[in-house]
């Protein structure tokens, strides 16, 4: 079983670079699906979530090949439209596959999606969403069996109950080859979503709207093939900077897109950091005082506001911060699972239903904690790196879905970490 072994009291300091973002590639890899010819997406992170992306494009019949960031997917051998339920399971977002297998072969038989257990994630958004596009759907003991009825999908005005990046995403790709228009009202405004758009677009598909609240798209018979970049991880971008932050040191990102966390940044600011970018620039640097201030509230909020991603990495670094920090999450039941592994390290946070409240204490003392999610894991790395002692960090496997070698692009920034298999 591997494991990161963390020694504490060590600032960070120097320059690393961000990937790709974990939450834009995976759907737009499912989105090569609708492409004739070879799509070639680069800036792609090595993470366990692209390689189960990879592993279900394969299972359709697809040719796919990685080679450093760059993966290309050519899906002309397309022949299947189910999707086995141990691929399900492996994570969340595979319920994207659902649109553009649908929309691709006519029909599509997928099992209910895996990921992290962050409390209930019903997909019945996503549903009650593609049947408004025509898609017959019947569950039957945690499968879902899907066709069109041998016609191409048909556009529609959709409204959704709440701006949810994965229905906004699967009715993308259910509606770029749709017949007519569809209208998505209250869709997710995520950069990864206008990444999506981008990225259909570039492939033929006419879609307007993209980061707005209502997108309409204008159904097209085909799309073609196309290269595409992905654009920068905001999450990990915020990760890197609660670790600094929380060892009080000083270090600078590059490749990033610093416009991308602009809700994130006041935070950083409010415990006394030092931010410094250029407009329209791909660096972003952050110096950090001796000891952190508190931060009064955060709130999450879907996009434009403070996403719940970034929650469970802010809070990591609150925990040494001076004074008390509240957190008040709306977006998931079970966001707070870290919270217990935190109190392991020494952080006194005390959980009420959906507002955690933070008192900082001066220091954190190493011990033995487990991954309990994607972003709780990663938050448990960012409080060992500012605790007194060695910390062991177990079930990696979370953090290996949306990280991509987290423990090297620290341990360049002057961390001691180091993972043992």
């Amino acid at each position: 079983m591997s494991r990161l072994i963390v020694e504490g009291l060590h600032k960070l300091d120097g320059e690393t670079a961000i990937h790709g973002a974990k939450n834009s590639v995976l759907p737009v890899l499912a989105a090569t699906l609708l492409a004739e010819g070879e799509s070639e997406i680069t800036n792609c992170p090595r993470l366990s979530d692209v390689r189960a992306t990879a592993s279900i494009l394969r299972h359709l019949g697809c040719e796919v090949s990685t080679e450093g960031d760059v993966v290309t997917v050519n899906p002309a051998g397309l022949c299947r439209s189910d999707i086995p339920d141990h691929l399900m399971r492996e994570m969340r977002s595979s319920i994207v596959f659902l649109g553009a297998i649908a929309a691709r072969t006519g029909e599509a038989q997928l099992s209910f999606p895996g990921g992290c257990e962050l409390g209930p994630r019903p997909i019945n958004l996503h549903l009650s969403a593609l049947r408004r596009l025509g898609l017959e759907i019947e569950e039957e003991r945690g499968r879902l069996n899907c066709r069109t009825g041998g016609r191409r999908l048909r556009g529609a005005a959709v409204t959704l109950e709440q701006p949810s990046v994965g229905a906004t995403e699967n009715l993308l790709l259910a509606s770029v080859t749709a017949e007519g228009t569809t209208s998505i009202i209250n869709a997710a405004r995520e950069p990864e979503v206008v990444d999506l758009c981008r990225y259909l677009n570039a492939c033929g598909a006419q879609i307007t709207g993209a980061g707005e609240s209502t997108i309409t798209v204008e159904g097209v018979e085909r799309l073609n093939s196309c290269r595409h970049r992905v654009l920068p991880d905001r999450i990990e971008t915020v990760t890197y900077l609660a670790a600094a932050a929380a060892t009080g040191g000083r270090v600078t990102l590059t490749h990033t897109d610093p416009t991308l966390i602009s809700s994130v940044l006041p935070a950083f600011e409010e415990a006394g950091c030092r931010l410094d970018w250029a407009e329209n620039s791909r660096r972003l640097t952050l110096t950090a005082p001796d000891r952190l201030k508190r931060i009064t509230s955060v709130l999450t909020m879907p996009y434009p506001g403070f996403p719940t991603d970034a929650q469970a990495p802010v809070m990591a670094m609150t925990c040494v911060a001076e004074g008390t920090s509240v957190f008040i999450e709306t977006i998931f039941d079970s966001r707070y699972r870290h919270v217990d592994e935190l109190a392991r390290l020494g952080a006194h946070i005390k959980v009420e239903g959906r507002v955690a409240v933070v008192e900082g204490v001066p220091e954190l003392s190493g011990a033995q904690v487990e991954c309990t999610d994607l972003r709780g894991g990663a938050a448990l790395v960012i409080a060992a790196l500012a605790a007194d002692g060695e910390t062991e960090i177990t079930a990696l496997r979370h953090l290996d879905r949306g990280y991509d070698r987290l423990e090297e692009g620290l341990a360049r920034l002057g961390a001691r970490i180091r993972r043992m298999d």
